[in-house]
């Protein structure tokens, strides 16, 4: 797609802060973050929603999902587990899909959010 921004980014044609990529995803840092970690993972193929996917895309769903846990850890936001089991860390994936589900970019992305939130207050 011509028009399509992460396709530009995909192409090389718009430079970003490339995390992972390989011959099928892209994941690269969001230019405005909502937290200390932030990226978006695209398939390198141009999807426009969530919703426009099809069973034969399942295999390409799966492999993203699959990736956010690597890349996850790999940017600081993996879970850790200490000695005594007690569990941190973490992050939030997000798909938004259409104008209602807040999607500003119509290429499919996953969002992975995470790391410190001082903003959140103690649990």
């Amino acid at each position: 797609m011509s028009n399509c921004i992460f396709c530009k980014i995909v192409a090389k044609q718009i430079p970003s802060s490339v995390v992972y990529e390989d011959e099928e995803f892209l994941a690269f840092k969001d230019i405005n973050p909502a937290a200390p970690v932030h990226f978006l993972i695209i398939p390198k193929q141009h999807v426009e929603t969530l919703a426009q996917t099809t069973p034969e895309h399942a295999g390409m769903l799966g492999r993203m999902l699959a990736l956010t846990p690597k890349l996850a850890q790999e940017q600081g936001c993996g879970l850790t587990q200490d000695i005594d089991g007690n569990v941190s860390g973490g992050y939030k994936t997000l798909i938004n899909t259409g104008p209602d589900g807040g999607q500003e970019v119509y290429h499919l992305h996953l969002h992975v959010i995470g790391g410190p939130q001082p903003w959140r207050g103690q649990r």
